[in-house]
């Protein structure tokens, strides 16, 4: 497993102080946060690294394990009670143990017996890996359509296959794709959680798409062909004479895709926005007058 080292990630040594390892990270936190880079890809992952390792050696108690253990402090606790048990088979005369608990063999030997075969019955205490969360960034459209894309998650690139269809806010799990386990416990979990941005044209709501189209006047009171965006092209829609501002027309199966249903479609709803004229001359507000004291 590949071992981080908080103390490299702030760029501080080992025995900075709390207001050293505070200057480092809001030094650092400035400089790769994601708003700041949006250019940057791996900014949010070194963003999300330095607050890792902030979260560990700025807490007093969590930096103690850290710089016992290392990367396995959190099992820290399991550690110091298997050490007690030893220490205390050890006091009470039983075969094998000296009353140090580490048979002059250090922090190694006391792992293997902690992690290892060795123990009476052979059981193996093999501890999951860390469950790992990221968010991947989609448009409207790239939701729309299957796709694969690259992850990269702590340093580890990582190829997935995006049905269309995705929710914003949708949460998939990629099994295994987390952390490694410890002395051969299962690896931990990927969780992604999909952020899907607003898109200038379409607002969905589940698998509807809404579109406002506008329409002049003349369109609206006499009727006319009138061009509507949808996913994949412009259709041509029919507006009937005396449209109504606000009206709605539903356009069947061209809406957003829905998930993991091959073929299976949501509506498109379109509302209608009538433009009133402007500039008119004198000429053209006169023919109004008289349209006005014809009713």
């Amino acid at each position: 497993m590949a071992y981080i080292d908080y103390y490299q990630v702030l760029g501080v040594d080992k025995t900075a102080s709390q207001d050293d390892i505070k200057k480092a990270f809001r030094k650092l936190a400035r400089k790769y946060h994601p708003d700041l880079n949006p250019n940057d890809s791996s900014a949010k992952d070194k963003f999300q690294a330095i607050n890792e390792a902030n979260e560990v050696l700025s807490d007093p108690e969590k930096r103690k394990k850290y710089d016992e253990y290392g990367e396995h402090w959190k099992h820290a606790d399991e550690f110091e009670a298997q050490k007690r048990t030893r220490q205390e088979a050890g006091a009470g005369g039983f075969g094998g143990f000296d009353s140090g608990g580490f048979d002059g063999g250090g922090f190694s030997d006391f792992f293997e017996s902690m992690f290892g075969n060795r123990g009476r019955g052979g059981a193996n205490a093999g501890f999951r890996g860390q469950d790992y969360h990221a968010d991947l960034n989609l448009s409207l459209r790239d939701a729309a359509q299957t796709h694969k894309q690259v992850l990269t998650v702590n340093g580890k690139n990582v190829r997935i296959t995006i049905p269309a269809g995705v929710a914003n806010g949708q949460v998939i799990k990629l099994k295994g794709y987390g952390g490694e386990g410890v002395n051969g416990g299962p690896a931990g979990d990927l969780y992604i959680t999909f952020v899907i941005a607003d898109d200038p044209v379409f607002k969905r709501l589940g698998d509807d798409l809404y579109v406002d189209v506008p329409i002049d006047l003349y369109t609206a009171i006499l009727g006319g062909d009138q061009l509507v965006d949808t996913l994949d092209g412009k259709v041509k829609l029919k507006v009937k004479p005396e449209t109504q501002n606000g009206t709605k027309a539903r356009l069947k199966g061209k809406g957003f895709p829905v998930y993991k249903k091959e073929g299976q479609f949501g509506d498109l709803i379109v509302t209608y926005s009538v433009k009133l004229p402007t500039n008119l001359t004198e000429e053209q507000k006169e023919l109004f007058r008289k349209l006005q004291s014809m009713n």
